[in-house]
């Protein structure tokens, strides 16, 4: 099981902090998430960036066995 964190926008167009998911990559992982805004939940996702236990990617289909945490980071403003 991973746990999949949202912060920012994405934590708005999901409607909670965090999910535990169980799926074979990040794709089946966030296609998986019961957002509370789907439609804001799907367009933000192609912007956002995700870290995998810390390491930074965009890759969808990065493999999540063994994975503990994904932080969802959307773009942000400022410094």
């Amino acid at each position: 099981m991973t746990t999949i964190r949202f912060f920012a926008a994405a934590r708005a167009a999901v409607g909670a902090d965090e999910v535990t998911v169980a799926a074979p990559d990040l794709d089946a992982a966030l296609r998986g998430v019961d957002a509370a805004d789907p439609s804001r939940w799907q367009a933000l996702q192609e912007r956002c960036s995700y870290l995998v236990d810390g390491v930074t990617t965009r890759d969808r289909s990065t493999p999540l066995e063994g994975v503990a945490v994904v932080d969802v980071m959307p773009p942000f403003a400022g410094g």
